[in-house]
């Protein structure tokens, strides 16, 4: 069972007798379909529908837990600060958490208050989350960034920039991760207007390299045109936040798609229900 510990996360707790409805009113998961024992990815956007802060929740006690980047910690913190008002809600920081993955684990006994399932990936998988407890055996964290390319599970920073990208870009609609039923969350209007209407053109794609992968931030290019950038990668397997009007153009026309100067297929992840766009869309 691979297990290793994950460098660069911080914890935040929201507590009290209206954190669920604070939350619930701001953050594109939707609260009421999260089960104890799971955890989701989130997200609190601007008002233009742009992710300021992602993060991974899941209930703790009474509580809920926010899994973010320890570089984000202490804004999302002032953020969320800024929405309380007179909200019955308390807001910690724990930016020394011990963060643990785990899989290939057939056991269900994980799952506690402590160590939750990561629902952006297949149930088979059995991937846990554990928040304490002692470090994990020294197991390269490369390991974990190869498994969620085959999964199409994008993270910042390294898949795309904070404030840059819409919730569809990073497929957050296709992993639980965004609502479109639960009713007003910031930036609310203009993903469900994006949703409805089918306009998202920028996604996460799994790369290909004919050769390993240049680094992350290369630009990846159809015909000497950029269409994307090369986010996570492992070897000559990636993911790239690409235009997939541009990739299916270069598709149909078969024009050759680089990262950097080496070859390249883009493929939709496997357990994602997008497709590519059938007619070219306007820019």
């Amino acid at each position: 069972m691979p297990r290793l510990s994950l460098s660069g996360r911080a914890i935040l707790n929201v507590t009290g007798e209206d954190a669920e409805n604070f939350l619930q009113n701001l953050i594109t998961t939707d609260l009421d379909t999260l089960h104890a024992g799971d955890l989701k990815p989130g997200a609190l956007l601007n008002p233009q529908g742009k992710i300021l802060f992602e993060f991974l929740v899941s209930r703790n006690g009474d509580g809920l837990r926010l899994d973010t980047l320890q570089t984000s910690a202490d804004d999302l913190l002032k953020r969320l600060t800024l929405y309380k008002l007179r909200a019955k809600v308390q807001i910690s920081v724990d930016s020394e958490s011990l963060v643990q993955i785990s899989w290939e684990d057939e056991s269900d006994a994980l799952e506690t208050d402590s160590t939750v399932r990561d629902r952006r990936f297949p149930q088979v998988l059995n991937i846990m989350r554990c928040y304490g407890g002692e470090p994990a055996a020294d197991v390269p964290e490369p390991m974990w960034t190869a498994l969620r390319i085959v999964h199409g599970v994008a993270e910042a920073p390294m898949d795309y920039t904070l404030g840059d990208a819409f919730p569809h870009d990073v497929n957050l609609d296709q992993t639980g991760g965004v609502s479109f039923r639960k009713g007003c969350f910031v930036g609310q209007e203009v993903v469900s207007r994006m949703q409805h209407r089918g306009t998202a053109r920028k996604r996460i794609l799994i790369v290909t390299g004919a050769s390993d992968l240049p680094a992350t931030g290369t630009s990846i290019t159809a015909n000497e045109r950029e269409i994307g950038t090369l986010g996570s990668v492992a070897g000559s397997s990636g993911l790239g936040l690409v235009r997939i009007d541009r990739v299916k153009d270069a598709l149909d026309s078969g024009k050759a798609i680089l990262a950097g100067d080496i070859p390249i297929h883009l493929a939709i992840p496997s357990e994602h229900r997008f497709t590519f766009p059938e007619a070219k869309q306007e820019a």
